[in-house]
């Protein structure tokens, strides 16, 4: 029958099981397809504004290179020299160009020593040499025709720097014209290395395999490479940018049964845009593997789950049989796996009623204690956990209200604005207690948003730098436990020494996390690292709450870890008199890091 016991067990266990497992498998992959676009749109804008920072300054640097070219005494001297037909000889002229490249090839040496550029009259002569085919070249043509003035990526070997002649350039033109009479003369053309521009935008990455490219109004890369994004979907998406839209966003559309997500930015430079376009299949590739593993781990846990639902049922032949194997569960520490499987007994007058019975009140009773001990010990932890945050939090905080307090009392209202940016994004991540774990990725943001913090107090006195595994932006880490540690080295390197150079770094080697803080202060003293190894090894460090604000740094650090990783957490300190310190802590990576059953000490 339908109701039968081995009917009811094996309906359980497919609802417990099978059910919930392919729920989440669909489940799983829509939660991770929502935070990987998410996390994409952010990171590639994020990294598109930065590149196009970085090209504002080339092109910036380019402009203000070639502006001087022209402005410069010497230039215009030439340009009126060449353009008069009498009363001045050759050995004048030529006199007068050796200078005129001696003082703009120092010029170019003052603003870059990457950039070269060459001046050409509209005849074909040039300063450095002469281009009887320049009337010819498309970008002569172009400049002032459609005012060109940003050339993509070619080769020039009329440029006055004979090793940059084969090496792939873009370029700046700008009017030669005699600022008395404003009458054009020719052209100045700067030139910089593509690989400038190339190497920066090799670092935009979108998922895996997304395309980035910069191209110019009609849908021409600027730089090298040909596009490889579908001529429709480039094209509709030129169209919509160029159709009043705001000069940075996402268009969705579809092409082929694919759908595309393209990026975009409006740059300043003449009609480049930063365009970068991927497929959602390509985005979310993996997720679709792990979907699709799921679902069939879902159909082998729903056989596996028919074949162990007969073989139970057709085992249990008797109440006996039912209480031999709640005894078996039992002794395994499962009490909700033994209750389920005890006998019903409608009567309790006979010697195994009386056993099921005393049984079934034991296995209450023991079950109860064993989770009255578990919640309490749970909440010991939760508290001493919870405290040690607190002994952190208002010791940053009056140490950052101090800094802003100083840069108001100086009227440095930028600066003022940038800490306070700073901070809260901080106190975001400081107030988000949804969990005690986060990744070591987001403990290192966190640390970078307070060295920022650290930047602007200090200026030019202190120097940071983070050195990040991204092996390990991963891996579980309980929060807090980087900042005490940068705070006590920026501390000990202002005693003696005017300027403070400080070193984060985290890796991951032989299945353990390292991090390490170094700094250039004064050192600890061996008495200091004998009595922090001396707490460590007779666990001491657990009991940090008695220290009432006086553990505030490295040892607060050592206590909250080995609260939390028992033996799987070790440290090391190196430190030299006058020299510096290196703290490292190293965590081995095992399990779930909120296991009761690591031995806290």
């Amino acid at each position: 029958m339908f109701f039968s016991l081995r009917n009811r067990i094996f309906l359980i266990f497919t609802l417990l099981l099978t059910v919930p497992f392919l729920v989440l498998s669909f489940l799983i992959p829509s939660w991770f397809t929502s935070i990987m676009e998410n996390q994409t749109k952010s990171s590639t804008q994020d990294m598109m504004d930065q590149y196009s920072l970085y090209i504002d300054s080339i092109t910036r640097q380019a402009e203000d290179l070639g502006k001087q070219v022209l402005v410069d005494q010497t230039t215009q001297q030439w340009l009126r020299m060449e353009r008069e037909n009498t009363g001045v000889t050759e050995t004048e002229r030529l006199m007068m160009k050796n200078e005129l490249r001696g003082q703009l090839s120092s010029m170019v040496i003052n603003n870059s020593n990457t950039m070269s550029f060459s001046i050409f009259l509209n005849d074909g002569t040039g300063l450095w040499t002469d281009n009887p085919s320049l009337q010819k070249m498309k970008w002569y043509e172009d400049f002032p025709n459609d005012d060109q003035r940003w050339i993509k990526t070619h080769t020039d070997e009329f440029q006055h720097r004979n090793e940059m002649s084969e090496v792939p350039i873009n370029s700046y033109l700008l009017p030669l014209f005699d600022i008395n009479t404003m009458e054009l003369a020719g052209v100045i053309k700067v030139n910089f290395p593509s690989a400038l521009l190339e190497t920066a935008l090799s670092k935009i990455q979108l998922g895996e395999s997304g395309r980035v490219y910069l191209l110019n109004g009609a849908g021409e890369n600027v730089l090298s490479g040909k596009v490889e994004t579908p001529e429709h979907v480039l094209r509709e998406s030129l169209a919509r940018i160029q159709g009043g839209r705001p000069n940075e966003g996402l268009l969705e559309m579809n092409h082929d049964g694919e759908e595309y997500l393209v990026f975009y930015q409006k740059l300043t430079i003449g009609d480049w845009i930063l365009f970068s376009e991927i497929t959602k299949s390509e985005l979310f590739h993996k997720i679709d593997q792990l979907q699709n593993k799921l679902l069939l781990t879902s159909a082998f846990i729903f056989i596996l789950t028919g074949i162990a639902s007969f073989l139970l049922s057709s085992n249990i032949v008797s109440p006996l049989g039912k209480l031999a194997k709640a005894m078996k569960h039992m002794e395994r520490g499962d009490f909700d796996r033994a209750k389920l499987v005890m006998p019903t007994i409608k009567s309790d007058n006979h010697e195994v009623g009386y056993l099921v019975k005393v049984f079934n009140q034991t296995i209450h009773r023991l079950n109860r204690l064993i989770k009255i001990e578990y919640e309490a010990n749970i909440r010991r932890k939760d508290a001493e956990y919870k405290a040690l945050l607190l002994q952190i939090n208002p010791h940053f905080m009056n140490n950052t209200l101090e800094i802003i307090g100083g840069l108001a009392a100086q009227g440095m209202n930028k600066e003022v604005m940038n800490v306070t940016v700073y901070l809260g994004r901080m106190m975001r991540y400081s107030l988000d207690t949804s969990s005690d774990v986060v990744t070591l990725g987001e403990e290192i943001n966190y640390i970078r948003n307070f060295t920022d913090i650290l930047k602007v107090r200090y200026e030019d006195n202190i120097s940071i730098e983070v050195e990040e595994d991204p092996d390990t932006r991963s891996l579980p880490i309980i929060r807090f436990v980087v900042q005490p540690l940068v705070e006590n080295a920026v501390k000990y390197s202002f005693i003696e020494n005017t300027h403070a150079v400080i070193k984060i770094e985290t890796k991951k080697a032989d299945n353990h996390i390292y991090i390490s803080v170094e700094d250039n202060g004064v050192g600890v003293s061996e008495e200091v690292i004998t009595e922090l190894l001396h707490s460590y090894k007779n666990n001491e460090l657990n009991e940090v709450l008695a220290s009432k604000g006086s553990s505030i740094g490295l040892k607060n650090v050592l206590g909250r870890l080995k609260l939390y990783y028992g033996q799987d957490f070790s440290f090391e300190i190196q430190s030299k008199a006058q020299k510096g310190t290196k703290v490292t802590l190293c965590i081995r990576l095992k399990g779930d890091i909120h296991d009761e059953s690591v031995d806290n000490g």
